[in-house]
């Protein structure tokens, strides 16, 4: 493990019941292609509407439902289903949330090639029921994108991306492998894991960065739990060394890409994801 960090919970912008936690602290050109990470932490009591339709374009969000459920205009999320939405050319969605509520969520924006910033939008999704899994007495492994040892998951992805989940039991260690050009990080939900050979030490909430060897093949990752065992999320993706605009809910590859949608946006020329054809909705 390169570095390691807290990132400090602040209110969420649903308002009362919602705080958060924006969980990449490092600039783009180390987290490539990762552009950000909230961790969304809901406690709503109330019925009334928080949220509502907005835009994105040129990049993707990929959602895992770490606890409880969050419902919206499309479907509702329950605990470990898994999303990814390809914003691409431009696409509006409605998050909103209007019963009480007690979920965990973890949004991603992964980062879309040059190539491919600007194609035609799409939805995935993975319910928890058909996320490939490993299972012993002492380990438990969900894979939600990728392939890592013996499971490969079925979302299609512009972007190389493994997101798995680990649940280990006290003391228990297991070695995974993983391409050694992918950047990657740990984020730890619960309990501690001691990672690689030196054993250094991740806790409860801790953002920890692998390193990223200059070399072909792969990279082997050793994790042994704490005492307390540890319930941890891996993300790790293939670095584009792309530059981008970035300005609100869009991506773009130039200032006048971010205008260009933008005017589409307003002049209600944007598609909802809602509405969207068979096609582009993949249930897996």
């Amino acid at each position: 493990m390169e570095y390691s960090y807290s990132a400090p919970i602040e209110a969420g912008f649903l308002g009362e019941g919602h705080r958060a936690r924006s969980v990449l602290q490092v600039p783009y050109a180390k987290s490539d292609p990762f552009i950000a990470l909230m961790d969304d932490m809901l406690q709503k009591e109330t019925s009334s509407p928080a949220g509502g339709p907005h835009p994105h374009a040129g990049f993707e969000t990929v959602s895992l439902m770490l606890d409880g459920e969050i419902g919206d205009m499309i479907e509702s999320l329950k605990k470990g289903d898994f999303q990814i939405m390809t914003a691409g050319r431009g696409v509006v969605h409605t998050e909103t949330i209007n019963q009480p509520t007690n979920g965990r969520l973890l949004q991603m924006w992964l980062n879309l090639p040059s190539k491919e910033r600007w194609v035609t939008p799409r939805v995935q999704n993975l319910p928890a029921a058909h996320v490939p899994v490993y299972n012993s007495n002492d380990i438990n492994i969900r894979l939600y994108s990728g392939t890592l040892g013996a499971l490969s998951s079925p979302v299609l992805n512009y972007v190389p991306l493994i997101a798995a989940e680990f649940t280990l039991q006290p003391c228990v260690e297991t070695r995974q492998v993983i391409p050694a050009d992918f950047n990657s990080f740990i984020y730890m939900i619960r309990g501690e894991v001691y990672i690689g050979e030196e054993e250094k030490i991740l806790k409860q909430d801790e953002t920890g960065w692998l390193n990223l060897p200059a070399i072909a093949g792969n990279s082997e990752l050793l994790f042994k739990a704490g005492n307390a065992g540890g319930r941890f999320v891996l993300y790790a993706g293939k670095p584009q060394g792309e530059k981008f605009v970035s300005q609100g809910p869009f991506i773009g590859d130039t200032g006048e890409d971010i205008k260009k949608v933008y005017s589409l946006y307003v002049q209600k020329k944007l598609q909802h994801i809602a509405d969207a054809p068979g096609e582009q909705r993949l249930d897996w």
